[in-house]
């Protein structure tokens, strides 16, 4: 069925019963390509259903789909007209591990940091309003996003201009390690609650037992609802000035189809929260998803990472050497911006989870709580990505280096951050 699909267009011709068919055939070859040229796995695994349903219900690209980061755009760009070149993902001359606007009309912002789809997508629906236009706008974001602060400026900024904007919030519980964070938290004690469970039953049976849906009965259903919403998850959204509609399967691609072809013609903000399983459909990547978020070539029968050589890593060997300097000095602490994995930094979380943080995607934030660590006495190393840790590059010099802090800054840094070591160290 795969090679019939060179377009959403295409995708469209299909019945619905057709898609979760379809959904098992584009998880094969993300499997099969990305276990030959490396790649972002669990999180497009997870987020196959989802793409066909918003490119089922929505008309792209006039209608434009923002997504957050791109970790979960595989299966987009496979149904996008790159079935064919998806092949080359990653590789020299081939296409991206990203969306990016040069390579197709699909693909409607750069992204290669979380967080970032709410605002783009914001302003593309304002810019809309302007224009006079008449599309559609959805941004799809990862519950890692909620660990950043740009979401929350972007979710109340939406609220504020009440635009017709559609975010959908891919809920796996995990952004590249597992999601931190009193937000993070906060749904998780709401979707698994006893509380919150018996009464959405309770609410279920009771609206299914209205014989008509005359006004009264209309009248109390809006009751219950309103009521309801003090113990869901949507508690959060709705403040923002969001409707908030979910916890909704991510994996029942008939409900997901049922849900956007109900929003996508609302006004106003919309919030479509969707739970969804990272690493869908091939086990070693469930049981382990944050292995499997960013993995160099593997064997798919084993799960096993081909190594190149036994080379030990510089991220290794700087965790090591954290441990080794933490055992010294108990006044050395480490902190990470939802990469302890990818900084080397697990190992040493595991034997000092006191003075080893994780502060979530929030590298602003990780630079000034490293300030406030300094300036009382603690030694802070802080180890981000470069690529990310432009976005820290006004809390470096106003909160660190123009009050000369003995802040650590490490990984591998651009040659600007660089000369800031100079002074820090």
């Amino acid at each position: 069925m795969i090679e019939t699909i060179n377009s959403p267009s295409d995708l469209k011709k299909l019945k619905l019963k057709d898609l979760s068919v379809l959904a098992k055939e584009i998880r094969q070859l993300i499997l099969e390509t990305v276990s030959k040229n490396g790649g972002h796995l669990a999180s497009s695994l997870g987020a196959v259903e989802l793409t066909l349903a918003l490119h089922y219900v929505f008309n792209t690209p006039k209608d434009k789909i923002v997504w957050d980061v791109g970790h979960q755009s595989y299966a987009h760009k496979i149904i996008t007209g790159r079935r064919d070149q998806f092949k080359t993902l990653r590789t020299y001359g081939g296409i991206s591990g990203f969306p990016k606007i040069t390579e197709s009309e699909y693909d409607t912002f750069n992204v290669g940091h979380a967080s970032t789809a709410i605002s783009a997508a914001l302003g593309m629906t304002t810019a809309k309003d302007l224009l006079n236009t008449k599309e559609k706008v959805i941004a799809v974001i990862g519950d890692g996003a909620l660990t950043s602060g740009i979401t929350f400026e972007a979710l109340n900024n939406s609220g504020e201009l009440d635009k017709d904007l559609i975010v959908v919030l891919n809920d796996n519980k995990m952004s590249i390690s597992k999601s931190l964070g009193a937000i993070s938290t906060y749904l998780t004690k709401r979707l698994t609650g006893p509380t919150y469970n018996t009464l959405r039953k309770e609410i279920e049976k009771a609206i299914k037992g209205f014989p008509v849906l005359n006004e009264p009965a209309l009248k109390l259903a809006k009751k219950i609802e309103e009521s309801f919403k003090f113990f869901s998850p949507g508690l959060l959204f709705e403040e923002f000035g969001f409707k908030y509609f979910g916890p909704i399967d991510g994996e029942n691609i008939e409900d997901l189809v049922t849900i956007f072809e109900n929003v996508k013609n609302l006004r106003g903000p919309i919030f479509v929260h969707i739970l969804t399983k990272k690493g869908k459909g091939y086990k070693y990547a469930e049981e382990n998803p944050s292995k499997f978020h960013g993995i160099g070539p593997f064997d798919i029968s084993t799960g096993q990472t081909l190594e190149k050589n036994a080379t030990q890593s510089y991220s290794s060997v700087f965790g090591e050497s954290v441990i080794n300097i933490m055992q010294d000095n108990p006044k050395v602490v480490a902190i990470s911006a939802a990469m302890l994995i990818g900084t080397g930094l697990e190992k040493a979380k595991n034997i000092f989870p006191d003075r080893v943080f994780d502060v979530g995607i929030a590298e602003q934030h990780a630079v000034t709580f490293a300030g406030g660590l300094a300036i009382s006495g603690m030694r802070p190393i802080v180890a981000i990505y470069s690529t990310f840790l432009q976005r820290s590059y006004d809390q470096i010099i106003h909160d660190i280096a123009l009050q000369k802090l003995n802040v650590v800054l490490l990984e591998m840094m651009a040659k600007l951050i660089r000369v800031f070591l100079m002074y820090l160290i």
